[in-house]
């Protein structure tokens, strides 16, 4: 299923339909249409420090997206979401990868994400690409006070390799 859905760069008329996204996957502190419009601003501008994509199905409806924040040669994996449909199909793996693959492309060494500690799944995806837990922020999702596990993924050392997930 993942299969049919193409990755390609958020567009401002997409912020709708990945507010509505938003609401759905992380109903407790989804973004802003604010928050979006300053990103994609930053993804657009002369020196651009983010790169933002959606995940569009054929009949162009969104099923995922993900963003990324570069501060000098630190990346930031700054949101990711998959819609129920399409979770287990890979997709976030796909993004992830695009993700991973923008943050060489700035010249990133490393990058960073945070991950509520409650949700195992997302973990496990982090894991699978060489995400190391280096810290934990507590308190930091909002309202609900969960704690976030701080994730780090070294660049520097796999130049050569692809960023796809490690197995073994």
């Amino acid at each position: 299923m993942s299969g049919d859905v193409v990755l390609r760069e958020m567009r401002w008329w997409d912020i709708g339909a990945v507010l509505g996204l938003e609401a759905e996957l992380f109903p407790d502190d989804a973004w802003s249409a604010a928050m979006f419009w300053n990103e994609l601003a930053a993804a657009r501008g002369t020196a651009p420090t983010r790169r933002y994509l959606v995940a569009e199905r054929p009949d162009g409806r969104l099923a995922g997206y993900g963003g990324l924040g570069v501060a000098g040669d630190t990346g930031d994996v700054l949101t990711i979401g998959v819609t129920g449909a399409h979770e287990g199909t890979g997709l976030g793996s796909r993004l992830l990868a695009a993700l991973l693959s923008a943050a060489g492309g700035f010249g990133c060494r490393e990058v960073l994400l945070e991950v509520r500690r409650d949700n195992a799944r997302a973990q496990a995806l982090y894991t699978r690409f060489g995400f190391r837990t280096i810290g934990v922020r507590r308190g930091y999702y909002q309202p609900g006070n969960i704690d976030a596990f701080v994730m780090r993924r070294d660049l520097a050392h796999d130049r050569n390799e692809e960023t796809t997930p490690r197995h073994g």
